[in-house]
């Protein structure tokens, strides 16, 4: 999830640009707003920030000085200047202080949305690189911290076992992970893929249900999270040999 903040003087451009874009195609979640430099830089300190779209010609504090202390308090946060063309040698002076790139007023819908793109790549870029550090902490860590994560896991999975929609990539951004980096965890610590593990979770809690309770297939489907039972059915034959109904008959006969 990807936060945003929002720094011009004209409360206009700064509303037009939360109504046009689609944020949430750009997996961006929050948005902050600020009206001049020494604002923005007080939601920086307190909040985290991943983006930033500045006007360049701010009130009480310049754009070059506003980049330079945001970059100093938090060095990852990607930005973007928004700037006339008065201003150009201005911005393309900012893009050797720490700015990422600049877009010229007046400024559309497409601007915007590509510009975004932009950072949200270089955003990207930076936090595969922390995910790539922290692959290597969790292969030399302990066997008492890959218990905890694994736990950790297993408590996420089983909220939401009977979540028919549920999938890794719901997970790693509930966790707040990469979803490659997490599904190369979930291997090395349980042994078995993502989907594989929540299968065998939900078919264990189907024999259960069929041991102790009366439902019916398709109910018995609902209660673990599997919308189809036919596909049920298929699964419990392919993993345990038999199918649903030699399974209850067998443990009648017990």
């Amino acid at each position: 999830m990807i936060s945003l903040l929002i720094v011009d003087d004209e409360p206009m451009i700064r509303k037009g640009i939360k109504t046009l874009i689609d944020f949430d195609a750009l997996k961006i979640t929050t948005i902050y707003e600020a009206e001049n430099g020494v604002e923005a830089l007080e939601i920086v300190k307190k909040n985290k920030v991943d983006l930033i779209l500045a006007d360049i010609n701010m009130p009480k504090m310049n754009g070059l000085d506003f980049v330079a202390m945001a970059k100093q308090i938090s060095p990852s946060t990607r930005i973007a200047m928004i700037t006339g063309y008065d201003h150009l040698d201005y911005a393309i002076t900012a893009l050797k202080v720490g700015v990422d790139d600049y877009v010229l007023k007046p400024v559309s819908k497409v601007d915007i949305v590509a510009v975004l793109h932009k950072l949200i790549a270089k955003f990207v870029e930076n936090n595969q690189e922390k995910v790539a550090l922290t692959i290597a902490k969790e292969i030399s860590g302990d066997h008492q911290n890959d218990s905890t994560m694994k736990q950790t896991l297993s408590e996420y999975i089983n909220k939401h076992l009977v979540d028919t929609t549920f999938s890794l990539q719901e997970l790693a951004d509930e966790m707040g992970y990469n979803t490659s980096y997490l599904s190369q965890l979930f291997k090395k610590l349980f042994g078995v893929n993502f989907r594989e593990h929540l299968l065998h979770l939900r078919l264990e809690k189907c024999k259960i249900l069929l041991l102790t309770t009366n439902l019916k297939i398709y109910e018995v489907a609902q209660q673990i999270g599997i919308d189809d039972s036919n596909y049920l059915s298929a699964c419990f034959k392919r993993v345990y040999g038999i199918s649903i109904s030699e399974f209850k008959d067998q443990q009648e006969r017990k």
